[in-house]
């Protein structure tokens, strides 16, 4: 793909604002920043996805010719500024949970700490990145979870709002536990497994149903997954694939199988089950497509559906019960010329869009290997591990558990540092691996698609009072 540079991937407030701060001298004040997501009744947790593509985005930021031209043409700007811009790059540290992770409302997904006119430029563009791989990652997970361990094909492309989001969406949804995907160019950048059957229009080209499965099954004899609903799928197409195994089998080949797009997919399967069966090829797959998602596939598992491969593509590429997911960008802190925090924190008449102040990490409590709870903490806060840990509802604070024998986890990881990349980026086969491990860590309860528990996350002592103390203080109590 040819190089973009999206330096001006962003909204016209930040750099005003960035003009703003040159003008008043406060461009070179260190900020924090924290990005994360509020509570959605259809999202408990999320899987973190496009932190590398975060990173590569603001590792070439910079403003070239073509930007500072465009710029002065707004007549919005003095030279003076425009000439800072130009030899403007990212100095700052970012620290992030890996992509993969799960996730929950409210946690710091990612923290930038770096110059004012810096942090302001990138959040636009990193809260693109993260909300829409983030979101993809997430419902491909719930997805995945319905079809309960069978394969699942992304094959959203078609669908997608564009090609980035058709790209990114299909590596999103990788991580979120699909094994492969219907996008070649995915699969040649992130080196991932492809797949794909054959259209109806293919089967229409041909004279007969028949010839069509014949001429594919003679190109790809080892990989022909025949679609078998264009004219009908029990009268024809089913009799026809077999026909057509029958002769792979007897030419040493060993079918896949065959693919459903439309009808009543819990009935065609079973009966297409019955006669594949019938017919002696038992091990044969039937895959499933047409505007599934994980209710649809939950729905069919309960019917008994005979599937073993799931298609899956509109609705998971724009999450379409949900299409955005609502994550945030907010300052937490600024660094004083001595290098002391001055912590910042936003108020609200809704409680839940107060913000937690501070220099902040996280941290997952596990029991016997068994994630059960979340903790964000001040950096540098002490959490002596070898006493007890009592954890209270953030709101409602007669709610508490306390854990005795405990291991606790630092999530979040230093990925930049002075404006240098210090983590190893993995492969996306093995953030897959990665996140298929974390969920395994929760217990049903918590990744549930129905009514999950809520999972419980909450303020270190510091952090606690740090924020009450600064509502108090603001508020006038």
């Amino acid at each position: 793909m040819e190089k973009r540079n999206l330096t001006l991937l962003t909204d016209l407030y930040q750099i005003t604002m960035m003009n703003g701060y040159f003008l008043k001298g406060r461009h070179e004040q260190i900020a924090i920043f924290d990005l994360f997501f509020r509570q959605n009744k259809l999202i408990t947790y999320s899987l973190a996805g496009g932190l590398e593509q975060v990173v590569d985005y603001v590792m070439n930021l910079h403003f070239g010719e073509d930007e500072i031209e465009y710029l002065r043409s707004l007549n919005l700007f003095g030279e003076d500024f425009l000439n800072y811009l130009a030899n403007l790059k990212f100095t700052g540290d970012i620290y992030a949970v890996p992509e993969g992770t799960v996730v929950f409302p409210g946690e710091p997904i990612l923290t930038i700490r770096a110059p004012i006119v810096q942090a302001q430029l990138i959040e636009t563009a990193i809260l693109n990145m993260f909300n829409h791989q983030t979101l993809i990652a997430t419902k491909a997970s719930k997805v995945c979870n319905a079809a309960k361990g069978d394969n699942v094909l992304e094959f959203g492309l078609r669908r997608a709002q564009g090609p980035d989001a058709g790209i990114y969406g299909a590596r999103a949804a990788i991580i979120g536990g699909c094994n492969s995907t219907s996008n070649v160019l995915a699969g040649q950048l992130f080196d991932v497994k492809i797949s794909g059957t054959h259209s109806h229009s293919w089967v229409m080209n041909f004279p007969s149903e028949y010839e069509a499965f014949k001429a594919y099954a003679q190109i790809y004899p080892n990989s022909a997954l025949l679609l078998v609903d264009t004219y009908n799928t029990l009268k024809s197409g089913v009799p026809n694939a077999i026909r057509v195994f029958d002769e792979l089998k007897a030419q040493g080949h060993k079918p896949l199988g065959i693919r459903l797009d439309s009808g009543d997919l819990a009935y065609l399967s079973k009966q297409a089950r019955k006669m594949l069966d019938d017919a002696g090829y038992p091990d044969t797959i039937i895959c499933a497509s047409g505007d599934l998602d994980e209710h649809s596939i939950a729905s069919l598992k309960a019917q008994g559906a005979q599937i073993s491969l799931w298609g899956v593509g509109t609705k998971l590429i724009t999450s379409e019960d949900m299409p955005a997911l609502g994550g945030v960008y907010k300052l937490s802190a600024m660094v004083e010329d001595d290098g002391s925090l001055t912590p910042k924190i936003k108020l609200s008449d809704n409680s839940a869009k107060i913000t937690n102040p501070g220099f902040k990490t996280l941290y997952r409590v596990y029991v016997n290997g068994k994630a059960e709870a979340d903790l964000i903490a001040l950096r540098g806060e002490k959490i002596d591990t070898s006493k007890p840990l009592t954890l209270y509802h953030p709101l409602e604070r007669w709610k508490s558990i306390t854990f005795e024998n405990y291991e606790l986890r630092e999530l979040t990881v230093t990925v930049v540092k002075d404006g240098k990349v210090c983590y190893d980026f993995p492969k996306l086969k093995d953030i897959a691996s990665y996140a298929k491990g974390e969920i395994e860590t929760f217990w049903e309860e918590y990744i549930r698609n129905d009514n999950p528990h809520i999972f419980k996350v909450d303020l270190s002592d510091e952090l606690y009072e740090l924020k009450n103390n600064m509502i108090k203080e603001i508020r006038g109590d």
